[in-house]
């Protein structure tokens, strides 16, 4: 059996009354005010006024959630795994904003633990990486808050951070928990992380991290499915740190570790990429001198102990950007997309209009880190042809890793043959060649290369979500371009790096349907 939203809305209004009542019920029967049942659920208590009144629209997760806080078997009815209903073929129009950006987010997150004082974070993206993360801090005693509908949120650590309790099950499913590594190591002489999880996307070596943390004194061994680290105080970088990988992870660590480290650090081979320059203007808020931001060595002068009160605003993600642009492009679809990073965009902006994308552009203004560059998109109705040359990425200011599989889905619509060359990951090219059940032809040349044939015309077809966020979110782009029902199942990997993606896209025209088995 499933659970789909009804289309008539006076039957609308109707269930989420009856939802409400039962809410309020349950929040009643448990004794919590809505004020509590709001810190269970990390939302504000006007969120729980409104749900309570029959004024919210509800997804099937936030009634799942509800339901576990509220221990209430009537409304976790619908507590399985999350599948998106797709019917196409879709015109998308409108105007949508760019969200914050994900891989800023955790970031940040953790750098909130070289902070003693209170770190508040602007417009976070409500992700579940970022549910995660939380889950593990607040296991190790930081207290966070979500202020407001505006995703502002707010972190105050504790005195003494304690890892007895850690979530080693929140910690397991984000790859991010490697982050903490970096400012832990000045907080405690000994400590243990569980290992990191998040996409299956081949063997990731955490070998660059320990390389460089090794400077600060870090000692990790990894045994029995946990990190053991412990840290020699006697121990600073004597010389710079040259990261043997140009990784946006490693670099934020080693950034994190010089930031409490009283001497001067010089970081070489080090990543530019948005996250890292968002961690790195958040540093200098907290008093860190960093110099160097955007090239590829950086200079920090860290400070022995940092007890602020810091309001920082994260960018724009420019993957959510090129995800949105990449819907509009399949769908032949004229959309306006606001506040585009774009030096983040402009080498995949390139490479489009070789292809023959054309669409407008406003002029730049600021994001509210003070920093980052933004504009406006309007997409046209474009044909496409094939690159000449091959897409691969390249780290920044080069083609964004993450950007590289949206390329399939594009090329899938133009006309000729696009290879791309997916040389960061192991397997994450072969995902990409799902496409091939909605009727694309995707070949897999090997573990790193495809190719694909344009133009196709997609059918819908029912389809597991591939393991891996970027190529999850092709399978979901390209279903919306597809003729008649599609069905995408276990969509929990789009949920962790996208904000109610369906429902936004829904805001532009498509028709996508939420829904569990039950």
């Amino acid at each position: 059996m499933t659970v789909t939203p009804t289309t008539d809305l006076a039957g609308q209004a109707d269930y989420k009354g009856r939802i409400g009542k039962l809410i309020r019920d349950a929040r009643i029967h448990r004794g919590l005010t809505q004020s509590q049942l709001a810190d269970l659920l990390a939302t504000s208590q006007s969120a729980i006024n409104r749900i309570e009144r029959g004024h919210q629209n509800l997804s099937l997760e936030m009634v799942a959630r509800i339901g576990a806080a509220l221990d209430s078997e009537i409304v976790a009815i619908g507590s399985g795994p999350t599948h998106l209903r797709v019917t196409g073929p879709t015109t998308l129009s409108g105007s949508i904003d760019v969200k914050t950006s994900k891989n800023a987010g955790v970031a940040l997150l953790c750098a909130s633990l070289l902070n003693r004082g209170r770190t508040t974070l602007r417009k976070v993206a409500r992700i579940e990486e970022v549910n995660r993360l939380l889950e593990v801090l607040e296991s190790l005693g930081v207290r966070t808050r979500w202020l407001n509908d505006d995703n502002d949120l707010e972190i105050v650590p504790p005195e003494h951070l304690d890892l007895t309790d850690i979530d080693a099950t929140a910690a397991r499913r984000t790859r991010s928990i490697i982050m903490f590594l970096g400012p832990l190591l000045h907080r405690l002489e000994e400590f243990e992380l569980p290992y990191a999880g998040g996409c299956n996307l081949g063997e990731r070596t955490v070998e660059p991290h320990m390389t460089a943390l090794h400077h600060f004194g870090l000692e990790v061994k990894a045994t029995d499915g946990a990190y053991h680290a412990a840290v020699d105080r006697g121990v600073g970088p004597a010389k710079p740190i040259v990261l043997t990988e140009r990784g946006d992870t490693v670099t934020e660590n080693a950034l994190m570790a010089a930031a409490l480290h009283p001497g001067t650090t010089v970081i070489r081979n080090a990543s530019s990429n948005y996250m890292v320059q968002d961690l790195c203007f958040y540093l200098q808020k907290l008093g860190v001198d960093v110099e160097g931001i955007g090239t590829t060595t950086l200079t920090v002068t860290g400070r022995e102990k940092i007890d602020v009160d810091v309001d920082y605003a994260p960018s724009e993600d420019p993957i959510e950007a090129m995800s949105l642009l990449a819907a509009a492009i399949v769908t032949e679809s004229e959309i306006t997309i606001r506040r585009v990073p774009i030096e983040f965009l402009e080498v995949e902006l390139a490479t489009l209009e070789g292809m023959g994308l054309r669409y407008d552009r406003s002029e730049e203004y600021v994001a509210l880190n003070g920093h980052t560059r933004l504009v406006d998109l309007t997409t046209h109705r474009s044909e496409l042809q094939a690159p000449r040359d091959k897409v691969h990425p390249m780290p920044f200011p080069g083609l964004n890793i993450d950007n590289l599989p949206f390329f399939a889905v594009i090329g899938a619509v133009a006309h000729g043959q696009t290879m791309l060359h997916d040389w960061v990951y192991e397997n994450r090219a072969i995902y990409l060649t799902e496409l091939t059940k909605l009727g694309g032809n995707v070949k897999l040349l090997d573990p790193h290369r495809v190719l694909v044939e344009g133009p196709t015309h997609f059918s819908g077809a029912e389809l597991v979500c591939p393991p891996a966020l970027r190529p999850a979110v092709v399978i979901l782009l390209a279903m919306l371009a597809s003729k008649g029902t599609s069905v995408l199942r276990s969509t929990y990997v789009i949920h962790r790096g996208y904000e109610d993606l369906a429902e936004r896209l829904n805001q532009l025209g498509a028709n996508i349907e939420t829904f569990r088995d039950i």
